[in-house]
């Protein structure tokens, strides 16, 4: 069958008469712009409008939309995949790990599972009191979509936490505690999307090909020098990748290394957030 033939039927959406080195061209040079899909209205100068009144992602809370609503446990059977490595499941002592649901994605769950921790889901709008009263090991902050600053419930709660438990965080848990630290976010001008983005790890100097998908990022200057280690840095623009508190234990990083899809080469992180639980060790 024809492809057309094929995307309706499975009801899938595509899109054609679009000039697609041009529509490339025009984002390298102005960055990332709404836009608009009709299957119904086909007039351009209604669609562009259309476009021009969708709100902005800059200053929007969309987390509140994908948090869950209510704590759980996390007991999910790891698939065969996850249960070969036994390098990585030699942990003997297994921690007790507080994952704050900013639109967690299942296999972060897993993997935490994985590297010795059992996991109780909350919702990003738990407070720091609430979530000390579970008595965790750790507390896990998860990736998400849009603009972190909006989005006070959460990173204003976790600068009570800091000094008071371990903290780890990834994407939109990494700009958190950018803010939670005093520190200040943007809207890139280019988001960072899909798997081949090369991070540098500043300690091991040691080249990471990483899994990515956000629109904003720490501004690196904006956080306090006296307080901050920087870990880890873009290397295409050379962005705020990772960053820990030299005197509390807590990190975080912007990209997924939870490899699922994408690469392997940040696994390690989960293993140096057991360490840190273990021992109170970087």
């Amino acid at each position: 069958m024809s492809l057309d033939e094929y995307l309706k039927k499975h009801k899938i959406v595509g899109i054609e008469d679009v000039d697609t080195r041009r529509l490339v061209k025009h984002l390298r040079d102005f960055g990332a712009k709404k836009g608009v899909i009709s299957g119904i209205d086909l007039d351009p100068n209604r669609l562009v409008q259309k476009a021009k009144d969708s709100p902005s992602i800059v200053g929007i809370d969309l987390v509140r939309d994908v948090t869950c609503r209510t704590l759980y446990d996390f007991t999910g059977q790891l698939p065969a995949e996850f249960s070969w490595p036994q390098r990585i499941l030699r942990n003997e002592k297994r921690y007790f790990v507080v994952c704050v649901d900013c639109g967690i994605k299942l296999n972060i769950l897993r993997k935490l599972i994985q590297h010795s921790f059992n996991v109780k889901v909350v919702p990003a709008g738990t407070g720091a009191e609430e979530i000390l009263k579970l008595k965790p090991d750790g507390v896990f902050y998860s990736n998400g979509p849009g603009d972190p600053e909006p989005v006070t419930y959460v990173w204003q709660e976790m600068r009570k936490l800091l000094g008071k438990v371990p903290i780890f965080g990834i994407c939109l848990g990494h700009q958190m505690l950018g803010l939670a630290l005093g520190g200040k976010t943007f809207k890139l001008k280019f988001g960072h999307r899909g798997g081949n983005h090369p991070v540098m790890d500043l300690e091991t100097n040691r080249i990471e090909i990483t899994s990515q998908n956000h629109g904003f990022c720490v501004e690196q200057e904006s956080l306090p020098k006296d307080e901050v280690e920087i870990t880890h840095i873009n290397l295409n623009d050379k962005t705020l990748e990772g960053f820990r508190h030299k005197k509390y234990p807590a990190f975080c990083v912007q990209y997924h290394p939870e490899n699922s899809p994408g690469p392997h080469d940040s696994d390690y992180l989960f293993q140096r957030f057991y360490r840190l639980v273990d021992k109170g060790e970087w």
